[in-house]
C-alpha cells in the first residue's frame, strides 16, 4: 500500500514538472505567434503600399527597376 501511494506521489509530481514546462513552451510561443502576426502584418502593408505606389505610377514595362 505505501509503495503504491509513493508511485502515485511520484506520478503527479512527474505531471506538474510536465505540465509546468509545457506552460513556459504555450506561453513562449505565444510570444512568437504575436511577433510573427506583427511582421506579417507589416509585410502586408509594404505589398498593399508597393502594389498602390506601382499603379498610380507609369506602367512597368517604362519603369527603371530601382536600382538604376
Amino acid at each position: 500500500m505505501t509503495n503504491r501511494l509513493t508511485n502515485l506521489e511520484e506520478h503527479a509530481t512527474h505531471q506538474a514538472v510536465t505540465l509546468e514546462e509545457l506552460s513556459a513552451v504555450v506561453a513562449a510561443q505565444a510570444e512568437q505567434i504575436g511577433r510573427l502576426e506583427r511582421r506579417v502584418r507589416l509585410l502586408m502593408e509594404r505589398a498593399a503600399q508597393m502594389e498602390t505606389d506601382t499603379m498610380s505610377g507609369a506602367p512597368l514595362t517604362t519603369q527603371k527597376p530601382p536600382h538604376w
